[in-house]
C-alpha cells in the first residue's frame, strides 16, 4: 500500500468504518478501516462497488438471506442503489478489519459494454455484454486481479502527470474483468439448464460434468462443432480463460466444496482427477491460500460452532 494511504489512514476521524478516499476520473478508490466489533453496519451503495478485502473478516448480509464471510482476496461487488449490513466480528484497535472499494459510475460501465459488444459481441444464445445487477458476484479472485487492484491503490494515491489515464485504464480493465465474471457465470447456468444451448455450450457442459477426465480439446472442439483454433478463441472470448485454466477453476471450487463436508484429502484429490496429492494440494493453497487440510478443518469447526 502506498505510502500517502498509509499516512492518512494512521489518523482515523471514527472507529467503524473509517474512510480514507482518492477521487478519479469517473471513480472513486476508498479504504475502509474498522477498529471495534460491531454487527449489522448500514452500508449503501451510490454506484457499482467493487470491494477487496486487505485484512481480517466481515460478515456480509444482502438481500435474500444471502450471508457470508468476505475475507482477503476475495471479491464482493454492490450493484448501484445496494444496501447491505456488515459484521466485524474481529476488528480490534492493533489489528482493524480493512477493505478498499472502488466505486464506478454506471455511464462507464455501460461505455464498456457498448465496446466489447462492437469488438466481441457473445454468441446470440448468451445476450449481450452487460452488467447485471442480479447476479451477485463474491468470488476469490485470480492473481492477476489481486495485483491489478494494489496496483490501482497505488495509482490512485500517489499524482502524477498520466495519473488520470492510468487510473482509467485499470478501471477499465478491472470492469472487464467483472463481465467476464458475471458471463462465465451466466454460460454455466445456462448450460446447467439447457446443456445443448449451443456448441460452446454443449463443450462447457462436458467439461463441467467430466472434472475427473483429462482435456481432450480435439473431442471439445467436436462436440462444440468448430475447429480446434476456433473453439479456442470462442472460449476466451465467452469465458476469458484457455479451457484448462476453467477446468482446473471448477476442480478447486468442487475441491472446497467437498473438504466443507468434511471428505478426506487423498478422496477428493483423487475424485477431481489429479494424480499426485501434492499437485493438488499445491493448486489448493494458491487458489484459497490454505492446505486442503486445513481449509477442511477450518470449516469442519465453523460448521460445529
Amino acid at each position: 500500500m502506498s505510502e500517502t494511504i498509509i499516512r492518512a489512514r494512521k489518523q482515523p476521524r471514527q472507529l467503524i468504518e473509517n474512510r480514507v478516499s482518492f477521487a478519479g476520473p469517473c471513480s472513486e478508490l476508498s479504504v475502509y478501516d474498522t477498529y471495534l466489533p460491531a454487527q449489522r453496519v448500514d452500508f449503501h451503495a451510490g454506484e457499482l462497488l467493487y470491494c477487496g478485502m486487505i485484512s481480517g473478516r466481515k460478515v456480509m448480509h444482502a438481500a435474500g438471506g444471502y450471508s457470508a464471510e468476505f475475507v482477503p482476496r476475495e471479491s464482493f461487488v454492490l450493484a448501484p442503489g445496494e444496501d447491505i449490513q456488515i459484521d466485524f466480528p474481529e476488528a480490534r484497535p492493533d489489528n482493524p478489519t480493512s477493505c478498499l472499494a472502488i466505486e464506478i459510475a454506471r455511464e462507464r460501465v455501460e461505455n464498456i459494454c457498448t465496446k466489447l459488444n462492437g469488438t466481441a459481441p457473445p454468441q446470440r444464445e448468451f445476450e449481450d455484454w452487460r452488467y447485471r445487477p442480479d447476479s451477485l458476484v463474491h468470488t476469490r479472485h485470480s492473481q492477476a486481479t489481486q495485483e491489478l487492484l494494489q496496483r490501482l491503490v497505488t495509482t490512485y494515491s500517489e499524482p502524477s502527470s498520466d495519473r488520470d489515464l492510468l487510473v482509467d485504464l485499470g478501471v477499465s480493465e478491472l470492469v472487464v474483468r467483472l463481465l467476464r465474471e458475471q458471463m462465465r457465470t451466466f454460460v454455466l447456468k445456462a448450460c446447467e439448464q439447457n446443456p445443448e444451448v449451443n456448441g460452446l455450450g454443449a463443450a462447457v457442459h462436458h467439461i463441467r460434468v467430466h472434472l475427473d477426465q483429462p482435456l481432450d480439446i480435439d473431442r471439445l472442439g467436436g462436440i462444440a462443432c468448430m475447429s480446434r483454433s476456433r473453439f479456442y478463441s470462442e472460449f476466451r472470448r465467452h469465458l476469458g480463460c484457455t479451457p484448462l485454466e476453467f477446468q482446473q477453476h471448477l476442480r478447486m471450487q468442487a475441491a472446497a466444496e467437498k473438504l466443507a463436508r468434511g471428505e478426506s484429502v487423498t478422496r477428493v484429490c483423487f475424485d477431481l482427477g489429479f494424480r499426485h496429492l501434492s499437485h493438488f494440494s499445491r493448486r489448493f493453497h494458491r487458489e484459497y491460500g490454505v492446505s486442503p487440510r486445513d481449509y477442511r478443518d477450518r470449516k469442519m469447526l465453523e460448521a460445529n460452532k
